[in-house]
C-alpha cells in the first residue's frame, strides 16, 4: 500500500489528470489516471501540483529587523550596509536564531522549502554564522537552508575578512561569497574575485558572488567572475548575483560578456524586489529599473533565478517570502509577457534555483523526493498571475502546511454566490 496517492493532479508542463504515488518519502509513479490503494489519497481536482518553490538569494541573518536601530530614509544599497554595520554590534544569537525560524515558518507556509542565504561573516564573533548554522540544524526536517560565507563589508576592505571567512567554511558554511564593487578599488574587486575563486577550487565549493550591484555600466567584475570560472574549471558551480551594472552597460560589450558567461556555465540570480527598489536612486528621469538582462540571458541558455533577497530588514520595508510574488515582479519589469516568457518566470523560482543550489532529488519525476506544493490555480502562468494559495505543502510525502481555498462570497443580483479568480474555460 502506497503511503499517499495525489489524483487528478494539472503539472507545471501541462500533463492533467496525473497522479503521483509516494513511498518512503519518494515518488515512485508519476501516471495518467492511476489508481491504486493508499494510506492518504488527496484529490487535487484539476489544480496544479508543482515541486516547492526555491530561493536562490536570501539573507536570513538580517530578516525581519526592520527598523533596528532606525529605518532606511534614504533607500539605498550604502544606506542599508550602513545601517547592518549599526546594528551588528547589538546582534544576539537568540534574537537571530527567532527571526530566522519565524522566516522560516513564513517559507513553508508559501510553499518555500528551499533558500540560500549570504551570512555575514565580518562580525569577528561570527555571531551570525552561529546563529544560522543552529537555524540550518533546527528546520533540516523541513527545510533545505544552504549558506554562504558573504564578506559584507568587503574580502579585502575588512583586513580580517579572509581569514574570518575560512573560519566560516571550517564552521560548516557551504558556500563561497564575495562583493568585488564594494573593496576600495576596482583592481581589488578584481583581486578578491581571484583570491575567492581559488579558495572555491580548493576546497572543492560552489561560489555565490554579490556582483556589480550597482548603476555603474563600468563595474563589471561578472567579467573577472567568468574569466576565473574558466581558469579554474568551476564550471557550472558560480553564480553571478544581481548583476545590476549590466541594465546600464554598452550593448556591444554586453553581446561579447554574454556567450562568455554561457561558454563557463555562469549561473545568474537576479532579484527584482530588491534591485528595483534599490537602483537608479540617482537618477532623475527616465530612471533605470537596474535589474539584470534576464530575457537576454536565458536566450544565451544561461540558468537564471528570481530571488527574495530581503524581507523586513535595512534594505527592503516589505515582503513575505511569497516566491509568486517575486516571479510576478521580474515579469513586470523584465517585459516577459508572452505564454513562454511568463512560465519562465515560474521555472525561475521553482526548477532554475534548484540547479543553482544543486538540490539532491528535486521534481515531479519517479526517484524524486515527494516534496511538492498545490495551487490554487489551474497552470503556471495563472498561479503567478493570483499569487496562488497555497491548499497543501509536503516534503517527503509529509503535510507541513495548508491554507484554506481563496473565495469571495458575492451578494450580486442573477449572479453566483462566490468567486475564486480562476479563469475557467467554456465547455
Amino acid at each position: 500500500m502506497l503511503d499517499l496517492l495525489v489524483t487528478h493532479a494539472t503539472l507545471p508542463d501541462g500533463r492533467t489528470g496525473m497522479s503521483i504515488a509516494v513511498q518512503n518519502g519518494r515518488i515512485t509513479e508519476v501516471a495518467f489516471g492511476l489508481e491504486a490503494p493508499a494510506h492518504q489519497t488527496v484529490d487535487a481536482q484539476g489544480q496544479l501540483l508543482s515541486p516547492p518553490f526555491v530561493d536562490a538569494h536570501f539573507h536570513m541573518d538580517a530578516t525581519l529587523s526592520y527598523g533596528l536601530p532606525r529605518v532606511n530614509q534614504s533607500g539605498t544599497l550604502l544606506e542599508g550596509i550602513a545601517l547592518w554595520g549599526e546594528l551588528k554590534p547589538d546582534l544576539t544569537q537568540e534574537a537571530l536564531v527567532q527571526r530566522a525560524l519565524a522566516y522560516c515558518d513564513w517559507a513553508v507556509g508559501k510553499g518555500l522549502l528551499a533558500i540560500r542565504s549570504h551570512v555575514d561573516i565580518c562580525d569577528p564573533r561570527l555571531l551570525a554564522v552561529e546563529a544560522l548554522l543552529e537555524v540550518k540544524h533546527q528546520v533540516a526536517p523541513y527545510l533545505d537552508l544552504q549558506l554562504v560565507a558573504f564578506p559584507q563589508d568587503g574580502a579585502l576592505r575588512d583586513p580580517q575578512a579572509m581569514q574570518k571567512l575560512q573560519r566560516a567554511l571550517d564552521m560548516g558554511v557551504d558556500v563561497v561569497g564575495g562583493i568585488p564593487h564594494f573593496e576600495r578599488t576596482m583592481a581589488d574587486g578584481a583581486l578578491s574575485v581571484k583570491l575567492l575563486c581559488e579558495l572555491a577550487a580548493e576546497r572543492g565549493l560552489l561560489v555565490d558572488m554579490h556582483c556589480d550591484e550597482s548603476d555603474d555600466p563600468m563595474s563589471r567584475h561578472i567579467e573577472t567572475l567568468t574569466y576565473e570560472t574558466q581558469r579554474l574549471g568551476l564550471q557550472g558551480r558560480v553564480t553571478g548575483s544581481h548583476l545590476t551594472s549590466m541594465h546600464s552597460m554598452d550593448n556591444y560589450f554586453v553581446s561579447k560578456l554574454l556567450p562568455l558567461m554561457a561558454e563557463a556555465q555562469i549561473h545568474v540570480v537576479s532579484n527584482p524586489l530588491i534591485n528595483i527598489t534599490l537602483q537608479g536612486r540617482g537618477d532623475t528621469y527616465p530612471k533605470r529599473r537596474g535589474m539584470t538582462r534576464v530575457p537576454e540571458m536565458l536566450a544565451h541558455g544561461l540558468t537564471v533565478a528570481l530571488g527574495q533577497d530581503c524581507v523586513m530588514d535595512p534594505w527592503y520595508s516589505l515582503g513575505s517570502g511569497d516566491m509568486l510574488e517575486v516571479a510576478s515582479m521580474g515579469l513586470h519589469v523584465a517585459q516577459m509577457t508572452s505564454q513562454a516568457a511568463m512560465r519562465q518566470c515560474f521555472d525561475a523560482v521553482t526548477v532554475n534555483p534548484a540547479k543553482i543550489l544543486h538540490l539532491d532529488g528535486y521534481g515531479l519525476e519517479p526517484g524524486c523526493w515527494a516534496d511538492f506544493v498545490l495551487l490554487q490555480a489551474q497552470d503556471p502562468v495563472e498561479a503567478i498571475r493570483l499569487r496562488a494559495t497555497r491548499l497543501q505543502v509536503y516534503r517527503r510525502g509529509q503535510l507541513l502546511a495548508q491554507t484554506p481555498a481563496a473565495t469571495a462570497s458575492l451578494h450580486l443580483p442573477g449572479r453566483p454566490a462566490q468567486t475564486d479568480w480562476l479563469l475557467r474555460k467554456a465547455g
